[in-house]
């Protein structure tokens, strides 16, 4: 039974999905702030698939951010990237460039607004990364980054990527934390399990710290519910 609600998910998702990114493109044209609504109902879609299809439920822990702040989340699983989207108002992403540059999609990601990120981490990769954080503090948009680069299973706690002190100092945005849980539910494979995600916002880390203080206080919430 799991595996079957697991692959309806997964057809109904990709195929609502599919048939979004046309009229999205059309949306687009409308104004920023419009694609930036249709990306939110979008996740609102995944949220809505994950508990009737699947038994997946959120459990929220703290308060959404609802201002112009850096969100730094733990990575377990698309879930929270979704749960992010439909959640904060209006948010710049942070992102691999290679999701960029998806045809169509990368268009759209491009036109909500994204801070792209080259694995290369070259210094013409930085300069471009920092130009767009600067772009992004101009918007007055909160920045929603995943700080350990990549996605892990629960309870795992890599280190951070160097290039979260450096947008947190170029930004210098208060740092919401967020600590979740989902990698249970939705470990990476087809297969989900029913069950409740947590998404817990911790408190607000002030500006200005120190690189081996920032990082510090960031690893130990985003990892508050490692087991």
């Amino acid at each position: 039974m799991t595996l079957l609600r697991s692959l309806l998910f997964a057809f109904l998702f990709y195929a609502l999905t599919t048939l979004m990114v046309f009229p999205g493109l059309l949306v687009a044209l409308a104004s920023r702030r419009a694609i930036s609504s249709y990306a939110r109902a979008w996740g609102r879609m995944y949220l809505w698939l994950a508990r009737v299809v699947l038994g997946v439920r959120m459990r929220i822990e703290g308060q959404v951010p609802a201002t112009a702040v850096l969100v730094a989340a733990k990575h377990e699983s698309a879930y929270e990237t979704l749960a992010l989207l439909a959640l904060i108002d209006d948010p710049i992403i942070v992102l691999k460039r290679e999701l960029a540059d998806i045809p169509l999609f990368g268009r759209l990601t491009r036109r909500h607004g994204v801070i792209p990120v080259d694995r290369t981490a070259s210094a013409g990769a930085l300069r471009a990364m920092l130009q767009a954080a600067d772009e992004a503090k101009a918007q007055h948009r909160a920045v929603l980054i995943f700080p350990e680069g990549t996605r892990v299973p629960h309870g795992r706690a890599p280190r951070l990527q160097a290039g979260f002190a450096g947008l947190y100092g170029r930004l210098a945005m208060p740092v919401v934390p967020v600590a979740t849980d989902a990698g249970i539910a939705w470990p990476r494979g087809l297969v989900k399990r029913p069950g409740v995600v947590t998404l817990r916002f911790g408190e607000t880390i002030p500006t200005g710290l120190p690189r081996k203080e920032i990082e510090g206080a960031v690893h130990s919430a985003i990892n508050a519910l490692n087991d």
